[in-house]
């Protein structure tokens, strides 16, 4: 996608594995998306979606989806409606797990160059 990028942070804290992905929109579509370097395996136990700021902040209740090899929302569904202002936590007992996958974070309906953050744990 013309304008958009995707820049990952993988970081690994005892048995839990922090993927970072500060991300902006494309100009025209409002989207984008990135794969991660490494495969994962195991527990999704937390989401934190984090927005730009003033300016730069996604469209309210924008999407974010992150999909294993085989295509399946390991959100559940749980990355959608995020919020244009504020910090949002989800966690665990509303997410999957991964096997062996690396993922596909994904955010679609942000607006034109938009700025945010998705914090995923896995463990």
């Amino acid at each position: 996608m013309a304008g958009s990028a995707m820049v990952f942070t993988e970081t690994t804290f005892g048995s839990v594995k922090k993927i970072v992905a500060a991300w902006t929109s494309d100009s025209v579509t409002g989207a984008v998306s990135g794969t991660t370097t490494f495969p994962y395996d195991g527990a999704i136990i937390g989401l934190t979606t984090i927005p730009g700021t003033v300016g730069d902040a996604p469209d309210d209740n924008y999407g974010v989806t992150i999909t294993d090899v085989g295509g399946h929302d390991v959100l559940l569904g749980a990355g959608l409606l995020r919020d244009t202002a504020n910090t949002e936590h989800v966690a665990g007992t509303s997410l999957a797990g991964v096997a062996g996958s690396k993922l596909t974070v994904s955010v679609a309906a942000a607006g034109a160059s938009k700025k945010g953050t998705v914090i995923v744990y896995v463990r």
